[in-house]
């Protein structure tokens, strides 16, 4: 389920009610869930996951209040707040099985972020960058079955390949490490009571090959490794 702004029809047709059971969450009711997690909103890192992500309504408005609490903190620093910007783009997931859902959800995030990340860094802002968060948004947001776990077609029909996340956490300054997980697996090895979508022990990670691909780069050049 995803959200619309207030005043907003719920549904985009009565066809994609039946066959999908698409309905769209009020403005008004997605602050008022946000708020119930206040705390974790405001936190650049703290993850989120949407399994049915809609246009994203939901996971824009926690990325403002991102946002909006790093501008104050690093009001006096375009450096840091870049880099924390990076981390907060990269904390956002959403899977929806209607490509043209993720394509708006994918368009919706980067404006966001770019709008702000304009305003705050002006001529320190770099293309590079802004390059980095599209990749991110790219990677996060996925066009699968949050159901059957799989990545689907433009039919919403299920492929044989799975959903994958991307974990980016930022180490050592200005340095982004990427990890490759499936969506099957994180949830398999997942301790819920953690409430951390990648809380995975070093020997959780390492059974099985749960671990896809790992890499470490500049947080401005993640996109230079490719898909």
């Amino acid at each position: 389920m995803s959200a619309t702004k207030q005043g907003s029809p719920q549904i985009k047709s009565k066809e994609r009610v039946t066959q999908r059971g698409e309905v769209f969450t009020a403005e008004r009711e997605v602050n008022a869930m946000c708020d119930l997690v206040k705390h974790e909103c405001l936190r650049p890192d703290s993850r989120f996951l949407e399994p049915a992500c809609g246009d994203g309504n939901f996971l824009s408005v926690i990325l403002k209040r991102k946002l909006d609490e790093l501008r104050r903190k690093y009001r006096n620093s375009p450096h840091d707040y870049e880099r924390q910007a990076i981390v907060a783009i990269g904390s956002l997931y959403g899977v929806d099985i209607q490509n043209d859902n993720v394509l708006a959800c994918r368009e919706r995030l980067y404006a966001i972020w770019d709008g702000e990340y304009t305003a705050h860094c002006k001529a320190d802002a770099s293309d590079e960058t802004r390059a980095a968060a599209r990749f991110i948004i790219n990677r996060n947001i996925i066009n699968g079955n949050a159901l059957t776990l799989m990545c689907v077609d433009a039919d919403g029909n299920d492929t044989s390949a799975p959903i994958v996340f991307s974990e980016w956490t930022l180490i050592g300054g200005n340095r982004m490490q990427r990890s490759d997980y499936t969506m099957a697996d994180l949830l398999l090895y997942n301790d819920s009571s953690e409430g951390n979508l990648f809380a995975l022990t070093e020997e959780q990670k390492a059974e099985g090959g749960i671990f896809l691909r790992r890499y470490v780069t500049h947080y401005k050049k993640v996109q230079d490794y490719g898909e």
